[in-house]
């Protein structure tokens, strides 16, 4: 009872009825749509209509421009001031030790390591849309830049020699003065002309050239940057004199001679690098534990960075046992001063592949937090945002910036809300460059490597990314192996390269290898399913509905139609071989009957003669099927009738295969080319001469926009054969070839 109450308590079904005509395009277009006419605007009214001003276009520029100005004149102070302050100085402390280890990837002094950290948050401030993402140094930017820098200024360059005493032993050193210098100028030029192609990118509305670094790829390029970075930290961590390498190989090279070379480890540094990599992992293992609880997280990197500085200088780490310390840190900021752009022609693919990469990072992460906080933000206002805080940055001294995750997520996660948490940030590491930049003069090298290190640790999480691709998308995860391997192998500005080809190839072998299908009809109803894996689906008797899930265009129109034509068992060439066959067997039976005919006439004629005047109806057979009929009539003659049941009309005009009709569902169909539309027109002929009948479904306005532009609906193809649905399209069928009704007689 309770069962049928609960069943006649459930609301009933939501039933679907429509009951119209047969539609097909040609009655769609001339008398149901009516389209309206469009009258070309000419290039002057264009251009009139984009240059048009006025006061609401200004104002919308202006807050386009200046997104700051969209949300501070209305800044709930009471409600965001507190949080932002607090996420200020967290990020602000967090930024300080980054800045400095940063720079290192980067080959410069670390000192420029905090000027990237104080101008470009302070710019983004005003032009970034997005309201949690800390901008700043980060480590795959940081380390695409050293590759550059090392190469275009390598040790090698720099070298001296030196007299000890004599003229025959003499003394190699290097330049580090010089050679630094060198570097600061090559990062410097660099980040100028990053900063000019995201700006350029931005103002032509190229914000979407990041859709074609795709998940997959990124994480596999930023978990090989994390191990080229974690390699160029190893001799940091062991107190170690390596070369740096760059170019193909170069992670291997430098594996080799850190390896090589392991037996002068300074052990002292081993021990301070291995203490504060524990220490922060500790740190992060207790702030993500224990983050719910702790009202700001525990900032391990500041208080490695200070302790260890303390230490160095209490015990005299650098003079007593040899350990690299930071070294000069000068007070305040640098005058701003023009780059060298005579470095620029060397520099060109680099700053290309820089910008990007450090766009994609940026605006992915930007986009997640303002899906999370529900706002919006424009990509090509961060293309401007980021290229002009690159360009301008880069006259004071800067190396090109990104957004950090580790960053992002302590400014979101700390109570930050708009970017005066940024802006607080850039005055604490301001604080520290002008007033006590040379308290962190006796930081331990190898502490700063630690910092980096501890870092690397989200990066390499991304290895999980290989069993969950394993088993939700086998091309993505190819897309991911390679774009890792090239990068680990061939450096990380050949590897995207090499990833983002490979992506594209992958883009269009899903094209060249559509799933292809035979849709049949659930019984009572307008829907058609793949008839192999539904078995409610049924095919409709003598009509076979071709569906492939691709465009048809140049690349795969010769894949489409031989797909159509293996499906559904019906290929024209093979057909008309048939008929040709079937027309000489014909031809040879006819020439052999009418030989027959003419050797015996005589023999027939007596038989014919004995037969009448026996008054009998007698049948000759001749050739196995022509049949005679000899009749007496009433007044003695004879009257024959000729028939042939299998004649060569009947035999030939027999159908060649069951199937009569083909119905090419271009539902999934996005776009097509000349080529395509040639190829379908073609095929639409070859099975006209088969008495095959090909109509078309599901197109949608578009696809027939241009198949009129393409002159489709000429010669064999017309609008009467385009039908809206493929329902649509069997209903016509079937009527079409059903046989005709004879009236009953009265």
């Amino acid at each position: 009872m309770e069962h049928v109450t609960s069943c006649e308590d459930a609301p009933p079904s939501l039933m679907y009825r429509v009951e119209r005509p047969v539609f097909n395009e040609a009655y769609l277009y001339t008398q149901l749509l009516h389209p309206r006419e469009r009258i070309p605007k000419t290039i002057r009214q264009r251009l009139a209509q984009q240059l048009h001003c006025s006061s609401e276009k200004a104002k919308a520029i202006a807050l386009s421009f200046l997104p700051i100005l969209t949300w501070l004149p209305s800044y709930p102070v009471k409600e965001y001031l507190f949080g932002d302050l607090v996420s200020g100085l967290s990020t602000g402390v967090m930024q300080l030790p980054q800045g400095l280890a940063y720079a290192m990837l980067a080959a410069v002094p670390p000192v420029y390591g905090l000027y990237s950290s104080f101008y470009p948050v302070l710019l983004y401030t005003f032009f970034g849309t997005s309201r949690h993402i800390s901008i700043g140094t980060f480590a795959v930017i940081s380390l695409m830049i050293g590759g550059v820098v090392v190469r275009e200024a390598p040790d090698s360059m720099f070298t001296i020699q030196a007299l000890n005493g004599t003229a025959t032993n003499t003394t190699v050193f290097i330049d580090t003065e010089a050679r630094d210098a060198r570097r600061v100028h090559v990062a410097v030029v660099l980040t100028t002309l990053v900063g000019v192609i995201q700006l350029v990118l931005g103002l032509l509305r190229f914000g979407f050239v990041a859709i074609y670094l795709t998940e997959p790829l990124v994480r596999g390029f930023t978990t090989a940057a994390a191990v080229h970075v974690f390699i160029s930290q190893l001799k940091y961590l062991l107190g170690i004199q390596t070369p740096r390498f760059s170019g193909p190989l170069s992670a291997l090279h430098s594996v080799t001679a850190v390896f090589s070379d392991i037996t002068s480890t300074n052990v002292t540094t081993l021990i301070v690098g291995v203490v504060c990599m524990v220490v922060l992992y500790c740190v992060k293992d207790l702030n993500e534990r224990f983050k719910k609880k702790l009202p700001v997280p525990i900032p391990g990197e500041i208080i490695v960075v200070m302790v260890s500085t303390g230490i160095s200088y209490g015990l005299s780490l650098s003079e007593n046992y040899q350990v690299d310390v930071v070294g000069a840190i000068p007070s305040g900021l640098l005058p701003p001063a023009i780059p060298d752009f005579s470095l620029l022609p060397n520099l060109v693919t680099d700053s290309i592949a820089i910008a990007v990469v450090g766009f994609s990072m940026g605006i992915s992460l930007a986009k997640i937090f303002a899906l999370k906080h529900g706002y919006s933000v424009d990509g090509n206002q961060e293309l401007i945002a980021l290229g002009l805080c690159n360009f301008v940055s880069s006259f004071f001294h800067t190396f090109a910036i990104t957004c950090s995750m580790s960053r992002s997520l302590v400014q979101e996660s700390t109570g930050g809300n708009t970017q005066i948490a940024g802006l607080l940030s850039s005055m604490v590491v301001l604080l520290v460059v002008v007033a006590i930049g040379f308290v962190f003069q006796p930081l331990p090298q190898t502490a700063l490597a630690a910092i980096i290190m501890v870092n690397l640790l989200g990066m390499f999480k991304q290895f999980r990314d290989i069993p969950a691709l394993w088993r939700t998308s086998k091309i993505e995860l190819a897309i991911w192996l390679v774009a890792f391997v090239a990068s680990v192998l061939l450096g990380l500005d050949l590897g995207l390269l090499v990833a983002l080809g490979f992506a594209i190839l992958s883009v269009i072998y899903r094209t060249q290898s559509p799933k292809s299908v035979i849709l049949g009809q659930v019984l009572d109803t307008g829907l058609y399913c793949d008839v192999d894996e539904y078995e409610k689906a049924a095919e409709c008797t003598g009509i076979k509905i071709f569906h492939s899930n691709s465009s048809i265009y140049f690349a795969n129109s010769d894949l489409y139609l031989n797909a159509l034509k293996e499906k559904t068992g019906v290929d024209p060439v093979h057909l008309q071989a048939i008929r040709k066959a079937r027309k000489r067997e014909l031809k040879k039976e006819s020439a052999e009957r009418e030989s027959q005919n003419h050797k015996s006439p005589q023999k027939m004629r007596a038989v014919v003669k004995l037969d009448v005047e026996l008054g009998v109806t007698h049948e000759v057979v001749a050739g196995g099927g022509s049949q005679n009929h000899l009749e007496v009539q009433g007044n003695g003659q004879v009257a024959e009738t000729h028939t042939e049941s299998d004649s060569e009309e009947t035999r030939f005009l027999e159908p060649l295969c069951p199937v009569h009709t083909l119905i090419l569902d271009w539902t999934p169909v996005n776009f097509i080319d000349s080529v395509g539309a040639k190829a379908i027109k073609l095929v639409i002929k070859e099975y006209a001469a088969v008495d095959v009948c090909v109509f078309i479904a599901g197109c949608s306005r578009t696809l027939l926009a241009e198949l009129r532009t393409l002159q489709f609906f000429t010669g064999v193809a017309t609008p009467e054969m385009v039908f809206p649905t493929v329902h649509d399209a069997v209903l016509h069928c079937r009527r079409r070839t059903a046989p005709p009704t004879i009236p009953a007689i009265q």
